[in-house]
């Protein structure tokens, strides 16, 4: 952590979490260039919710109508307008998230990454993979390529995802969850992703949503194009 580290809690059944990751994926490189640490968690967002007390803003009408117009404009933003709610989304996906703990312990961060990438593209992508169900999940991991998005060879064997699937069962990935989700609320999530950064003076705070990278960046003292209007060029006047 030489200039500061950016810890995301992610869970697959949670779209914005989804478009964080989507921003944040393509800035890996640079970010490491500048000496900053990047760490995708998975986390529950139900028991976020539970545990701080927070409800889905689809509890609430007013904010349920306004979601559409944010959820559209965030995935055009990060190059993701192929993407929809499934009408499953607020099944936990408890066995998806065991078996990414699994693969993050176990495999390369590059690996972990291109597995995560296909998992949400699966579950947010029409026609909306049920990653909830174990047999769903099984053909899903079975698909993943080695280069997402991309072609390649399978990423993991048919052996391996046997041990994929039979590790998210046991109680050491249960526990994982547990601890990793209850990590997010000891630090103040409310829901997620919840992103809690600590910059090279080793100041931490906590940013909440997929749209505050330019607080983070701000924070971690990083060079960064913030949001500019420009002077109307000739084209554009009437």
């Amino acid at each position: 952590m030489a200039n500061g580290k950016i810890q995301c809690f992610l869970d697959i059944a949670s779209y914005f979490s989804y478009i964080a990751f989507a921003d944040l994926l393509p800035n890996l490189d640079l970010l490491a260039a500048h000496g900053v640490e990047v760490e995708f968690v998975p986390v529950l967002i139900a028991g976020i919710n539970t545990q701080s007390g927070n409800k889905p803003p689809w509890t609430l009408q007013a904010k349920a109508e306004y979601l559409r117009y944010d959820s559209d404009r965030a995935k055009e933003r990060v190059g993701k307008a192929g993407i929809a709610f499934p009408k499953d989304f607020l099944s936990m996906a408890l066995t998806v998230l065991r078996a990414m703990h699994y693969i993050k312990r176990n495999y390369s961060t590059k690996q972990y990454l291109t597995a995560m990438h296909y998992l949400f593209h699966a579950f947010w992508t029409p026609p909306h993979k049920n990653l909830t169900k174990q047999d769903v999940l099984r053909e899903v991991l079975a698909s993943v390529p080695s280069d997402f998005p991309g072609q390649g060879a399978p990423l993991f064997s048919s052996q391996e995802v046997d041990d994929i699937i039979k590790a998210a069962g046991t109680q050491e990935y249960k526990d994982a969850l547990t601890s990793s989700t209850d990590e997010a609320v000891a630090k103040g999530a409310f829901g997620a992703p919840w992103i809690f950064v600590t910059n090279a003076r080793g100041a931490e705070e906590p940013f909440f949503g997929s749209d505050r990278f330019n607080h983070i960046y701000k924070f971690l003292d990083l060079p960064f194009r913030d949001i500019e209007l420009l002077p109307p060029t000739k084209e554009s006047k009437i």
